[in-house]
């Protein structure tokens, strides 16, 4: 690995351990093994390091876990068909991971004060929707590059928004699978 490398690997690592509150760049640079300069050479910031650290390290994390789901649910069933079991996979997988999910969410929120890093997350979630919609097209190849990619921002987004209400309300009436079926067909219906 090359320093950039390392210290996305050492932010994690540095966090887990420490906090996010309470983390240091000396403590990033010494979980990385490199000097404190690399942090501004390679990320401008330890905030910028740190926003890309969590949001690679989770995103991946939890994208895999999406990505599991819309192959298990999908494979030869249409999208129509899967739609239920996918969103009602992807509940459990916000819920099973609750503590990936908190350190999102406290890296979200510190996201939303630092403009630089919000042009990363916005260029990270594009990438987002771009793999999930590259993915829905292998499952169900009948979907157009616009209806896969739309398909994509909603699952994406629905999670996100389940993902947080998961965190602040643990014992709420989740949206589930036949509540997204439903809802679909009654946009389309009356």
């Amino acid at each position: 690995m090359g320093n950039r490398e390392d210290l996305l690997a050492g932010a994690r690592k540095a966090v887990l351990e420490r906090g996010l509150a309470k983390v240091t760049a000396r403590d990033i640079a010494g979980a990385a093994g490199v000097s404190l300069a690399a942090i501004g050479y390679h990320f401008g910031s330890k905030d910028r390091l740190i926003a890309e650290a969590i949001t690679e390290g989770i995103g991946s994390e939890i994208g895999d876990g999406m990505d599991a789901i819309i192959r298990d649910t999908g494979e030869g069933h249409s999208l129509a068909e899967s739609v239920e079991w996918t969103w009602d996979a992807m509940l459990n997988l916000a819920f099973e991971r609750r503590e990936e999910l908190m350190l999102s969410l406290e890296n979200g929120v510190r996201i939303a004060h630092t403009p630089e890093s919000q042009g990363y997350l916005s260029a990270a979630t594009e990438g987002a929707y771009s793999e999930l919609s590259a993915l829905l097209r292998s499952v169900h190849p009948n979907l157009s590059t616009e209806e896969s990619h739309a398909v994509a921002k909603v699952y994406f987004l629905l999670f996100q928004g389940v993902a947080i209400l998961s965190l602040m309300g643990p014992s709420s009436d989740p949206l589930r699978g036949e509540d997204v079926k439903l809802a679909i067909k009654a946009l389309y219906t009356k």
